[in-house]
């Protein structure tokens, strides 16, 4: 039995949290699900967006299953995913992009991993006004020999633990030269290391150009914080949208897992969710847990959903009637 820390989060969150429990409990995966709060819920609950329970449940599981939050302004938190991912050091964030059949897109054949820098670069909080006036602001982007390691390792061996040919640094060490110069030094002396896996080296602009060009020259694609923030919903927008990306936010000894799209406060209630992104979040925890049976099951029966086209939400079939927890009913019953 693995224990998982469940957080429904705000919004559409609950209700395709809700699908998705139900999926993964009718796979036949072992899981103890140990509710907590965090974003708007646990404002309400608790007036903290992250209350001390939450984080004495993922202390105890080292695994939490994560939907949508919406950060409340003004409680000290930039974001709380970036605060759980920083107190967990979850440093490598991993979304898959990867073309569905049944979903028609640009691009055939798109494979694409992102493997993101999670705890540092531009989004490690230090930032403060310079003037009193508050019309001068300063961000500091901190890049370590170690942070970039941990995260480029993390690369190569996913990589070479799943078949994969390549990995492709991303950087902007021809401007930001000490940075993004020490990301790019680790990412060539990792490359050294692993003789059987092809390594590319791209400016990340260019980068950008070349993904929607010819995005099946990518396989795996290494980056710092902010530049992978940007090229995972690059990728995102090649397969069919955020809707259908899951992330995993993994440590050394911690793990989320999570939709990465918002919590869609303008549809939240109407049974307009699609369900797919935290879906496959939680086929990716299941791996993580060692249920690789669990995991295939509803893998395929989430795509043959999708592929079938009858039972998904509009977002994926404008000519659909289908809601959230009828397109989470259709994969139950496709597990069969």
């Amino acid at each position: 039995m693995h224990n998982v820390t469940l957080i429904k989060g705000d919004g559409i969150g609950p209700s395709i949290m809700d699908e998705a429990v139900k999926i993964i409990d009718a796979s036949g995966a072992k899981i103890h699900w140990e509710e907590a709060y965090a974003g708007m819920a646990a404002y309400d609950k608790y007036e903290t967006p992250l209350p001390e329970a939450t984080m004495d449940s993922i202390d105890k599981t080292r695994v939490a299953f994560k939907g949508p939050l919406t950060t409340v302004v003004g409680t000290g938190f930039r974001s709380i995913n970036v605060a759980l991912r920083q107190k967990y050091e979850l440093y490598a964030n991993v979304r898959p992009a990867t073309n569905w059949e049944g979903i028609k897109t640009r691009f055939d054949n798109v494979d694409i991993v992102i493997v993101r820098e999670n705890t540092e670069g531009l989004y490690s909080g230090l930032e403060h006004y310079l003037t009193p006036k508050k019309d001068i602001a300063e961000s500091l982007a901190v890049v370590t020999r170690s942070g970039s390691k941990r995260v480029i390792e993390y690369a190569f061996k996913y990589a070479r633990d799943n078949n994969r040919k390549k990995v492709t640094v991303c950087h902007k060490a021809n401007i930001l030269k000490y940075t993004q110069g020490i990301f790019l030094d680790v990412a060539r002396e990792t490359a050294a290391k692993y003789p059987d896996i092809q390594f590319d080296e791209k400016i990340v602009d260019a980068a950008c150009m070349h993904m929607v060009m010819n995005p099946q020259q990518f396989d795996v694609v290494v980056t710092t914080n902010m530049f992978g923030d940007i090229l995972s919903d690059l990728t995102a927008g090649l397969v069919g949208g955020l809707g259908l990306i899951p992330g995993a936010n993994i440590g050394d000894d911690a793990a989320l897992f999570e939709a990465v799209h918002g919590s869609a406060p303008d549809i939240t209630g109407k049974n307009l969710a699609n369900p797919a992104a935290v879906v496959m979040a939680g086929v990716m925890m299941l791996n993580h847990l060692g249920e690789f049976e669990a995991a295939k099951r509803i893998d395929n029966a989430i795509k043959k959903v999708v592929r079938e086209g009858k039972y998904v939400t509009p977002d994926l079939n404008p000519q659909s009637k289908v809601g959230t927890k009828e397109m989470g009913d259709a994969i139950v019953a496709a597990l069969e």
